[in-house]
């Protein structure tokens, strides 16, 4: 078995799910050692980092961060998934849209919102997930939740009796597209659903840098596969970055609790969590103030 170490950042085809991402290239790297940093639906594509081995103790750190979305919603439709894969409910043969109307609507979603998660969504119930209720002809109650739409612009418009909008989206995590493009009809009086979606970036990784199951096989081939891989602290670019002082190196490493003055800049009264460097740009791990002990504590450390 292999044991690679980083995040390799995987162009996901339509038609799997992230799983079936994640087995496969169990299947090409020959180790079982891998986790992903967001899921996708089967018929979305784009941007899904895989984190390995040690990596995958970051994932809940690159999850965190802002995802980028580009979006087509088509007006006059609705369905019961909120896409095109699902079965038509409602429909309007001239829905009278105009792209004019979709940019005025735009800034109501803008910011914190709250969004009542899909039935056909992953999310758990009383232990059982809501698309698995859905497709039993189930409806439950769902708790709206608090979601943010950093940036939203229309990028496209096709117009018609049932015109289509291309939409570009900057997210926080947990946030719904699909949602998204229902909530946009129902502001302007009007069905509809997403009628396709592509994830552009994640963990800050664009389009740009994945790699399809072909490049990964070539890489492994040629023996350039591990310099296509990313570290995962580095993607952690939204989390502050402290050097641990030379004379307290070896108290870092093992782990144990460090005075504020131990680390540059001083992370005395810092309100999230760091990530924490050896002088020379090593990672050591995961850190955070904790005010009560009036210490640098660890909460996950990365050995060398």
């Amino acid at each position: 078995m292999n044991e690679f170490d980083g995040v390799l950042p995987v162009y996901k085809p339509a038609g799997m799910t992230s799983h079936d991402v994640v087995a496969k290239c169990r299947r090409l790297l020959q180790m079982k050692r891998i986790g992903h940093t967001g899921t996708l639906d089967p018929s979305v594509t784009g941007v899904l980092p895989l984190c390995l081995g040690r990596a995958t103790r970051m994932v809940e750190y690159l999850q965190e961060m802002p995802k980028e979305y580009r979006a087509v919603l088509k007006f006059g439709i609705a369905t019961d998934t909120e896409d095109l894969t699902g079965t038509v409910i409602e429909e309007m043969a001239q829905t009278g849209i105009t792209e004019d109307r979709v940019r005025a609507a735009l800034s109501d979603f803008i910011g914190p919102i709250m969004q009542t998660p899909p039935m056909y969504s992953a999310i758990k119930i009383d232990g059982k997930r809501l698309y698995e209720l859905a497709r039993e002809g189930k409806t439950v109650e769902r708790k709206a939740r608090e979601v943010v739409i950093h940036e939203l612009e229309v990028t496209g418009f096709a117009p018609g009796d049932q015109p289509e909008v291309s939409l570009r989206v900057l997210c926080s995590k947990g946030t719904y597209i699909r949602t998204l493009c229902v909530d946009l009809g129902a502001k302007l009086g009007v069905p509809s659903t997403m009628a396709a979606l592509q994830r552009t970036q994640s963990a800050g990784i664009g389009l740009d840098r994945c790699l399809t199951f072909d490049d990964i096989e070539q890489k492994l081939e040629d023996g350039s596969f591990e310099q296509a891989l990313l570290r995962a602290d580095k993607a952690a670019s939204h989390m502050a970055e402290h050097v641990v002082n030379e004379s307290r190196l070896i108290n870092a490493l093992q782990g144990q609790k460090l005075a504020p003055w131990a680390v540059t800049p001083s992370a005395e009264g810092a309100e999230r969590e760091f990530r924490l460097y050896t002088p020379d740009d090593r990672f050591i791990g995961i850190y955070e103030w904790n005010e009560e002990a009036g210490k640098v504590v660890p909460v996950k450390v990365f050995l060398p």
